[in-house]
């Protein structure tokens, strides 16, 4: 396995080097990337696409359109319809972007144009991902509660109001089990030091966040904060629930072209440019975000 130093001291001849191999870009990107984005994490399923787009269904119930009957002995068993969801195509798009690193700027600066470039790069890529996401998730997903108290205010009590949301999505009967919830950061830090959650915890246990400043679980959910403007919507005001392992999936398409895998949808490719002594850096995302169960999912509005 290649590695990757993070040396101020690599001569412009070793960063050249590292250059020419496509595995050291595409891996570098994979860890300088925030890891702070959602986007797959919450539509877990994965589908391959050809001829750039997918076809799927909208998830319609889990049970068959009549129920058992007694069967007498020798008698033949009764049919039944299996209803189809209503049908949906989506299509793949390509998103990416380049960036120059100028032989000038390695022989002068060393790696740390590389760096940068990857670094924003990943980010860059990391946020488009997510915001397709999220603009999907939030269209589709239309089941809502509002908090009793907002979640920042006295009185609050963020737990019976996440287990109200827990009780809509398991109550729709479709085998759904909520395993998210998504805050933003100020959301987060309330709910963290809430005084009805905290005094329910298992004492002097260093998982507790008055000692390890992390909550990550609440009710059998993990816990996700992230910045207002990363949710779906783009605003802080609200929480959201959902089960990601049955709420959609992410169509990819490999178009080939010689790139390199960067993580989960993000490929890299390095190109050396002659004409202008330099080296283009690209990243590149092929896919489609689909909801298919927007019952998976429900959003508790007015917890700040």
């Amino acid at each position: 396995m290649a590695t990757y130093p993070q040396k101020v001291d690599l001569t412009a001849a070793d960063i050249q080097r590292l250059m020419q191999s496509p595995d050291f870009i595409s891996r570098r990107m994979q860890t300088l990337g925030d890891r702070r984005y959602i986007g797959t994490m919450l539509l877990k399923g994965r589908q391959d696409s050809v001829g750039g787009a997918v076809g799927y269904e909208l998830a319609e119930g889990i049970f068959a359109d009549d129920a058992p009957e007694v069967v007498a002995p020798g008698a033949e068993y009764t049919l039944t319809t299996i209803g189809d969801g209503p049908a949906g195509t989506a299509r793949v798009a390509k998103w990416g972007k380049d960036s120059i690193v100028t032989d000038e700027s390695i022989k002068r600066r060393k790696i740390d144009p590389v760096n940068k470039g990857l670094l924003k790069l990943a980010n860059s890529a990391g946020l488009v991902i997510d915001k397709s996401c999220t603009s999907v998730i939030a269209s589709a997903v239309t089941s809502s509660m509002t908090a009793k108290v907002k979640w920042t205010d006295a009185g609050a009590d963020i737990l019976r109001d996440v287990m109200l949301a827990q009780a809509a999505i398991t109550g729709l009967n479709m085998g759904y089990q909520p395993d998210t919830l998504l805050v933003d950061d100020t959301v987060w830090a309330y709910l963290a030091s809430d005084k009805t959650i905290s005094n329910a915890m298992a004492r002097e246990d260093k998982t507790n966040p008055v000692y390890s400043g992390r909550f990550e679980v609440l009710a059998g959910l993990e816990v996700v904060h992230v910045p207002g403007a990363n949710l779906p919507g783009g605003s802080g005001t609200s929480a959201y629930m959902f089960d990601s392992n049955q709420l959609g999936f992410i169509a990819k398409e490999d178009l080939g072209g010689g790139y390199q895998s960067a993580g989960d949808l993000v490929e890299t490719k390095v190109i050396r440019d002659e004409l202008t002594d330099a080296w283009r850096i690209r990243a590149r995302a092929n896919f489609a975000p689909v909801v298919t169960d927007p019952g998976a999912g429900i959003s508790i509005k007015g917890v700040a």
